[in-house]
Order: structure tokens, then sequence, then C-alpha cells
């Protein structure tokens, strides 16, 4: 389920979905990402023996996570500001995010997270240590899922995505995830070690940030709400391992 939902990689369909194993696909997804981040490190290392431009190089890693992930997250960030946006009906805000097509809103955030995403991997590049920034990006966005679908945190709609894994992490295990992060952060090559840790503390804050914004505005989470959590974490992952 972690592989099949947050990657192209084919894989074959879980033969039961619960809340066990929806709990487990949350707790997996760094794993399930390794190929995304992957990707992305094979990128910038290639961009960079090119010679090409930090910036176009960066825009490249970023486009191959999101083909690697269908856009999936990418999606659900637009939908979700639109949804912020659109109105402080709760109803009204979940029909916007329900459509398939993107407002100015969405729009406008979209551009924005990717432009702080590029540029913060660029700033990486730069600083010489852009592959291990882009990797790191990728696993830390993907870490903080667990503690968007931690014991606790409701679902806004009755079915979907967000329904299936709303609550499914226990809390313990949210904190031992966020703990591994920071600890594996802290041997990112090329930076002191504490610059992994506050990358993941940036990144799960401002997860958090959304995630009680939409819980109080939306009831709970969607996978839309998921997707965007995940991209401004990364952003903000990326942004902490900048320079």
């Amino acid at each position: 389920m972690a592989v099949g939902t947050l990657t192209t990689v084919p894989v074959p369909a879980p033969r039961v979905i619960d809340r066990r194993v929806a709990g487990g696909a949350m707790l997996l997804a760094p794993l399930a990402a390794v190929p995304l981040a992957a990707a992305a490190g094979l990128v910038v290392a290639a961009g960079t023996a090119l010679h090409l431009p930090a910036l176009a190089t960066a825009a490249l890693a970023l486009g191959a996570v999101a083909l690697g992930s269908r856009g999936l997250h990418l999606d659900g960030l637009a939908d979700t500001a639109d949804g912020l946006g659109a109105s402080y009906d709760r109803a009204k805000a979940l029909d916007v995010m329900r459509r398939g097509d993107s407002g100015p809103t969405g729009v406008a955030t979209l551009v924005f997270v990717l432009l702080v995403q590029a540029g913060a991997l660029t700033g990486a590049i730069g600083a010489g240590h852009g592959i291990a920034a882009a990797v790191a990006g990728v696993l830390v966005g993907r870490c903080t899922l667990s503690m968007s679908c931690a014991r606790g945190v409701p679902s806004a709609r009755p079915e979907g995505l967000g329904a299936t894994v709303a609550g499914s992490v226990p809390r313990t295990a949210t904190i031992a995830i966020a703990a591994i992060a920071a600890a594996l952060a802290t041997l990112i090559p090329g930076l002191p070690w504490w610059r992994g840790v506050v990358a993941v503390a940036l990144a799960y804050t401002t997860a958090a940030v959304l995630l009680i914004r939409c819980a109080k505005r939306l009831g709970g989470i969607t996978g839309d709400v998921l997707g965007g959590c995940l991209e401004v974490s990364v952003a903000a992952a990326l942004l902490a391992l900048s320079w």
C-alpha cells in the first residue's frame, strides 16, 4: 500500500486495506519513497557532473520526484489551498477540494511552494551538498505522514484515503519515526550535525501548522491534506539545508 500509493512503482494491490494496513503504510512511507529520493539524488549528481545551472538541476530533480509520485502530493497541495481559500463553510470547502480543477489560490500556492523548494535546493547545490539535501528532503517529507495520520487526528470525510488512514498510526510510533529521522539527519554528509535536526524539526513544525489549520477548518484530514502537508514539509526541510 505504501509503495502503490506514494510512487509509480508497479506493485500488487494489497489483499486487505484496514486500519492496521493503512497505519503500517504510513509508517513505511519513508522506505517506500527511497526510489524517489535516489532518483532526486542521481539527477542532482548528473546535473552537477554536466555543469548544468544549479536552478535547472534542482528543477529537474524535483520534476523527477513529482513524476515518480504521479504529481499526487502537488495536486493535494493545490486542492487544499483552494479549499482553505474558497469558503469558511466546511461543506463548501470540501466540495471545492473534491473537484478536479485548480483555482487561482491553488495555482498560486503550488507555484510558491515549488519556487521555495527549487530555490532552496539550488542553494544546497551551490553549497556543495545538493545530493544529500535532495535525498533528505524527499525522505523527511514522507516521515511527516505518520504525524498527519496519528491517533486522534480525525477524517474530514467518511470516505476516501483520508478516512482510511486518519488516526491509524499510534502516537508512540509517530514519535519514534520523528526521533529516528532526527537521529539519521545528524549524519548528513558535509553539514554540522545540528543542521539535519533543524531540517527535521522545521519540516514537522510546518506540516503541523497546516495540519492543525485543516483540522479546524475542514474537521480533519483528507488525502489532499496529506499531500499538502508533505509538500510544505519538503520545502521547509530543503530551506533548512539550503546553505
